[in-house]
């Protein structure tokens, strides 16, 4: 990707302010979002050091005599270990692609990238509610309200990048990719080892316009790339669903595959579809809805 240049910087100015405008509306929409999918969210639960108690569990080879908890134990035939909840903040990260192919929308819907940056904006409020850190991948991550602002700030400034930086990875950290993943997947298979091999776990979010994933156009249709260079006019495009529907379904069992390789999952969202129910579907895999 080529990088800015001194005589790029007027025009990024007028582009980041232009997106800053559009702040108010996208801070407000995700705090509601959020409200909507974890009213009362406290964090995400996790055993671990601390003091509040979060469940009993059948005691298992490793766990100590001083670990059992005896007075739950003498209620059944089996031993019980009393488990903590983890009160060590952890670390995020987000990214989301920002390519050309993100500002894609039929007729009057949301763009992807619009979708993309309110669910990854209403995730950040509801991990930062619980005191964890979170930041868009590459950027320090800090707990606290402030850092909801600066994660929005950063979502609308200008980008053009579809791959996600393996240089940005941190051990340990849990990483959510956001994007539409239809552009050359061979930078993902690199991410997900290099994250594996460093102990990071996080998930996919596919986000898909209705036209992408359902494939609704019939009669001559003239088909233009993101870029505007390349062009198909098909006279039947129809004709052409059914191997774009198979070829979208491998790509999205790749997907699923080189997720799972790496202890990862993949998740995938439609434009028309309710963004509470992507949101809903990636705090609780991340340990929210529990």
């Amino acid at each position: 990707m080529r990088q800015p240049t001194v005589q790029d910087a007027p025009q990024l100015r007028a582009e980041a302010e232009a997106a800053s405008g559009h702040l108010p509306a996208l801070i407000l929409a995700a705090e509601r979002l959020a409200a909507m999918v974890a009213p009362g969210a406290h964090g995400l639960r996790r055993a671990g050091p601390g003091e509040d108690f979060w469940q009993y569990r059948p005691a298992s080879q490793g766990d100590s005599l001083r670990a059992i908890d005896w007075r739950r134990s003498g209620r059944s035939d089996a031993q019980f270990v009393r488990d903590r909840e983890a009160q060590t903040a952890q670390s995020a990260a987000i990214w989301i692609s920002d390519g050309a192919g993100m500002d894609h929308a039929g007729g009057d819907r949301t763009t992807k990238l619009q979708r993309g940056r309110l669910i990854a904006l209403a995730l950040s409020m509801l991990m930062l509610r619980g005191g964890e850190k979170v930041a868009m991948l590459g950027q320090p991550a800090r707990a606290g309200r402030l850092q909801a602002d600066r994660i929005a700030e950063a979502l609308v400034r200008p980008g053009d990048r579809d791959d996600a930086p393996i240089s940005a990875l941190r051990p340990q950290q849990r990483v959510i990719l956001i994007s539409d993943f239809l552009t050359d997947p061979l930078w993902l298979e690199a991410f997900l080892a290099h994250a594996s091999g460093m102990g990071a776990r996080g998930l996919l979010l596919q986000i898909l316009d209705p036209d992408e994933a359902h494939f609704p156009f019939d009669g001559a249709v003239d088909f233009r790339g993101v870029s505007g260079s390349e062009r198909h006019l098909s006279r039947d495009a129809g004709s052409l669903r059914e191997a774009y529907l198979a070829r979208l379904a491998e790509r999205q069992r790749w997907l699923g595959v080189q997720a799972a390789r790496s202890g990862w999952q993949s998740m995938c969202h439609i434009t028309d579809e309710d963004p509470a129910n992507a949101l809903a579907s990636l705090w609780s895999a991340l340990g929210g809805g529990r």
